[in-house]
């Protein structure tokens, strides 16, 4: 039995019924040269990188505003976010008309920043020293709720925020189906857990023998370390490609989804993730951040056993900018 306070799989089909419209159905791509790659039997691509703002982001965003009261959305919410959730929040607050707040670590990419402002959002920088970043700013994010009364948001730890991510696995299944497919393995990206927490509820839902991974890059991996534990444990951190991905431990109710729908944890190092995005751009001609690759270099790298089965890959955001993509691009090339 899963904790009642988790979104069941009809909640998520519900919260996919009620996104239609406002988010975009994303491509399943299917891959024979990828599933060669790999020794699969066959390979699917989750294309998440080409949802509206970039990113899942915008299911979760919009689903958790869609939950405020009408005086909730007349205050305006606040959260943190290192760019991907504070883009699909702006967006979401742009579509509902729901004032939006970011506290945005100085250091995160520029391009996101200013995606978050054209969108509409008041952006402000936090900085962190060597503090972990996310930690300084969820601080900043509650104290500015308490000075000017918004609603505070967390951009994965929030059961309404997991059920609009997992709409993104409501919609693969589907697809899969289409395809004459059922996922034998789901490998997705994992930072602080909200997107991991939605698919892996959905996909145990419908497939009770799946085997789930949850990626994370190397120094990053919180949700593995605390799955191993049995407890939430922080990873030590360090340099990583995967911006997006540096939470410092899952949040309470993605670890208890990932605990309660089976997920094993894995961390990724930058070269296969750089390789992965070039054999992404390559393949499938589709553009990866470092973050939204991190699960398809896991099973390009072998770390994932797929031999002779149907595997889905969860390929989250493709919010990165020239100059970075051309430097990862590089980099596989002198991996290579």
């Amino acid at each position: 039995m899963l904790p009642i306070d988790l979104p069941q799989p009809s909640q998520m089909a519900a919260a996919q019924q009620a996104l239609a419209g406002r988010v975009r159905l994303t491509p399943l791509l299917e891959s024979d040269v990828l599933a060669r790659d790999c020794g699969a039997a066959r390979l699917f691509v989750k294309a998440e990188g080409l949802q509206r703002t970039g990113s899942f982001k915008l299911r979760g965003a919009l689903w958790r505003l869609m939950q405020l009261t009408d005086a909730e959305r007349a205050r305006g919410v606040v959260a943190f976010s290192s760019g991907n959730f504070a883009q699909g929040l702006a967006a979401a607050g742009r579509d509902l008309e729901v004032p939006v707040t970011i506290v945005m670590p100085w250091d995160a990419p520029a391009a996101k920043r200013l995606a978050t402002e054209a969108l509409g959002a008041e952006v402000v920088l936090s900085h962190h020293g060597d503090a972990p970043r996310e930690v300084v700013a969820a601080g900043m994010a509650r104290d500015l709720a308490a000075e000017r009364g918004l609603v505070l948001l967390h951009p994965f730890d929030d059961v309404a925020v997991i059920a609009g991510q997992g709409t993104a696995a409501v919609e693969a299944l589907a697809q899969m189906r289409e395809a004459g497919a059922e996922p034998d393995v789901v490998v997705c990206p994992v930072g602080g857990g909200g997107l991991m927490g939605g698919v892996s509820l959905m996909m145990r839902g419908a497939h009770p023998g799946v085997a789930i991974w949850g990626c994370e890059p190397v120094g990053h991996d919180g949700l593995g370390r605390s799955l191993r534990a049995g407890e939430r444990v922080a990873a030590p951190g360090g340099a990583t490609l995967c911006d997006a991905l540096q939470a410092p431990m899952p949040g309470v109710a993605n670890f208890a989804a990932c605990q309660a729908a089976g997920v094993a944890g894995l961390a990724v190092a930058d070269g296969p993730v750089a390789q992965a995005m070039a054999r992404a751009f390559e393949v499938l001609k589709l553009v990866l951040e470092p973050s939204g690759a991190v699960a398809l270099a896991a099973v390009l790298a072998g770390q994932v056993p797929v031999a002779g089965k149907v595997v889905l890959v969860v390929a989250s955001g493709g919010n990165v900018a020239f100059d970075r993509f051309a430097d990862c691009l590089a980099l596989a090339a002198r991996k290579n």
